[in-house]
């Protein structure tokens, strides 16, 4: 089904602005982050604090704004189901543990969804001042400058973000990264997935693969990969399955069949 032109490119103009403001605030956060009270979720390593919770309400509070009728999912507040066909699916701040440890590698994702598949995806690094921003048919960019894969960049001659969580067990992890060495790749992990996959758009890195992630995590970068001429292993975002994990793999066209066979997808 085709997705009229305007209502998204509405949504992806305040996607951008929102993102920005929601960086500002998450930012000041950053900059007087030993008084915030941090709090454990799952394991030690799974952390949230104010900054999450009042991040996430600021965007929240800017779509029912202009967009009443749409859903929002987010991290840390669940899914408020809406009637317009469209979800939004935020992370207020991806990559809280690099966050509350004064490290850069956190960022704002904001994606839209229309029924199940992502036609915006919005990142935002504040640290870098860094903007990416694709939309259905529309392309991606970085700061406005387009982005467009390199096809000869492959796992051999460039790097491969890899994520981890609790929710996988560090056999696994480990040997994803024995494959990948025994291909000739090399990889990295920064701590947060959505930015990887922002990076893979911006041909930073050739591909990511997370053998367990959640959609605000995930399909904002899906969407700017794609856009940029990249691909992606499909997430189930319909019904139930949007709350739950699955395995997450988007790749640039060099690195899609080597990566695809690393992680058995």
């Amino acid at each position: 089904m085709t997705v009229p032109a305007t209502s998204v490119e509405t949504r992806f103009a305040l996607a951008k602005t929102v993102a920005r403001e929601a960086g500002a605030l998450a930012f000041h956060y950053f900059q007087q982050r030993e008084t915030l009270v941090i709090e454990t979720k799952r394991d030690l390593q799974d952390v949230v604090s104010i900054a999450d919770r009042e991040v996430e309400q600021l965007i929240r509070q800017r779509f029912a704004e202009a967009f009443p009728t749409d859903g929002v999912l987010g991290e840390e507040y669940g899914l408020e189901a809406g009637t317009s066909g469209f979800t939004w699916v935020v992370d207020p701040i991806d990559g809280t543990s690099p966050f509350v440890n004064g490290m850069p590698n956190w960022c704002i994702s904001i994606a839209l969804l229309k029924e199940d598949r992502p036609v915006v995806g919005v990142i935002y690094a504040p640290c870098h001042d860094e903007l990416y921003a694709a939309a259905d048919g529309l392309g991606a960019t970085l700061n406005d400058r387009k982005l467009t894969l390199d096809p000869s960049r492959n796992i051999r001659n460039a790097v491969t973000g890899i994520g981890a969580n609790n929710h996988v067990t560090p056999a696994f992890v480990a040997g994803i990264v024995e494959r990948l060495l025994e291909a000739g790749g090399n990889f990295i992990r920064n701590g947060s997935g959505a930015l990887m996959l922002a990076y893979v758009a911006a041909g930073r890195l050739v591909g990511y693969y997370e053998p367990y992630m959640h959609a605000w995590d995930c399909l904002a970068g899906y969407c700017l990969v794609n856009e940029a001429g990249g691909w992606s292993h499909a997430f189930p975002a319909r019904g139930e399955s949007l709350v739950k994990g699955a395995p997450v793999l988007a790749a640039a066209p060099g690195a899609i069949e080597d990566l695809r066979r690393i992680a058995g997808i």
